[in-house]
C-alpha cells in the first residue's frame, strides 16, 4: 500500500470514528435525558428517534474503525470490506438522489404535511417538540411557510384561553435570550398579532421548508467534495 495513502486513510478514518462516536454519545444522552430506558417508557423505547442518531453513530465507528484498522494493518479483509461497503454508501446516496430530484413535489409535499403534523402535536409529544425546536433555532425560520402557520396548534390558536394564544414557541424569537442568560420562554407570546414590519424585529418571518432545502442546495458543493474525496481514496 502506498505509504502516503495509508496513513491518509487513516487519519481520515480516525476522524470520521471520533465523529461516529460523538454521534452515538448524543444518541444515549438523547435516550437518558429522555428517561428513556425508564421502566413505563421502556415498552415504546423501539420508536424513540433517538435511536436513528444512535444506530447512525455506531455504525459510522464501526465502519470507520474497520478502515483505520485495515488500513493501519495492511489487512486486505477489512480494506475490501470497507471499500464495499462505502461504494454502497455511495451507490445508495446517488439513487436516493435521483429518486429526491424525480419526486421532488411529492417529497415536498409531504415534509410539508409532516412539519404541519409535527407542530400540531408540539406540546404533546416530546421528540416532534425537539425537532421542531432543533430546525427552528438552527434554519433561523418559524413554522412550515410562515409564522403564522402556529395558528394550526391549539395552543397557539387565537381562540386559545391560555397566555400562549396567538404566540409562537421560543425558538422562533430572533432573541429569546433577551441579551441576557436566561432563556425567555414568553419572547414569542403575541407574535401572531404583529404585523411583518414590528414582528421581523421579534421573531424570524420565514418558514423552514424554504430553509430546509435552501441548506440542501447550499451543501450540495459539500458533499460532492466529500464524496469525490472517498472515491479518490478508494482509487
Amino acid at each position: 500500500m502506498d505509504y502516503f495513502l495509508k496513513y491518509f486513510l487513516i487519519m481520515c478514518n480516525l476522524l470520521f470514528t471520533v465523529l461516529g462516536l460523538l454521534i452515538l454519545a448524543l444518541g444515549v444522552w438523547g435516550l437518558i435525558s429522555k428517561e428513556s430506558f425508564a421502566q413505563e417508557k421502556i415498552s415504546s423505547i423501539g420508536t424513540d428517534p433517538m435511536l436513528v442518531v444512535l444506530s447512525v453513530g455506531f455504525l459510522l465507528t464501526a465502519l470507520c474503525l474497520s478502515g483505520c484498522v485495515g488500513a493501519l494493518r495492511e489487512n486486505r479483509c477489512l480494506l475490501k470490506l470497507f471499500s464495499a461497503t462505502v461504494l454502497v454508501l455511495i451507490a445508495v446516496q446517488v439513487i436516493v438522489a435521483i429518486v429526491a430530484h424525480t419526486l421532488q413535489d411529492q417529497i415536498e409535499g409531504n415534509l410539508r404535511s409532516g412539519m404541519l403534523v409535527a407542530m400540531a402535536r408540539y406540546q404533546d409529544d416530546l421528540d416532534l417538540r425537539f425537532i421542531t425546536d432543533e430546525i427552528q433555532s438552527n434554519l433561523q425560520c418559524c413554522g412550515v411557510d410562515n409564522y403564522r402557520d402556529w395558528e394550526i396548534n391549539i395552543y397557539y390558536n387565537c381562540s386559545a384561553p391560555g397566555v400562549l394564544a396567538c404566540g409562537v414557541p421560543a425558538t422562533c424569537c430572533v432573541d429569546p435570550l433577551e441579551n441576557g442568560t436566561v432563556w425567555n420562554s414568553q419572547c414569542g407570546v403575541g407574535a401572531q398579532l404583529l404585523d411583518e414590519f414590528t414582528a421581523q424585529s421579534v421573531i424570524f418571518l420565514g418558514g423552514c421548508l424554504g430553509e430546509i432545502f435552501r441548506w440542501i442546495e447550499h451543501h450540495e458543493g459539500l458533499i460532492g467534495i466529500i464524496v469525490t474525496q472517498v472515491l479518490c481514496s478508494e482509487c
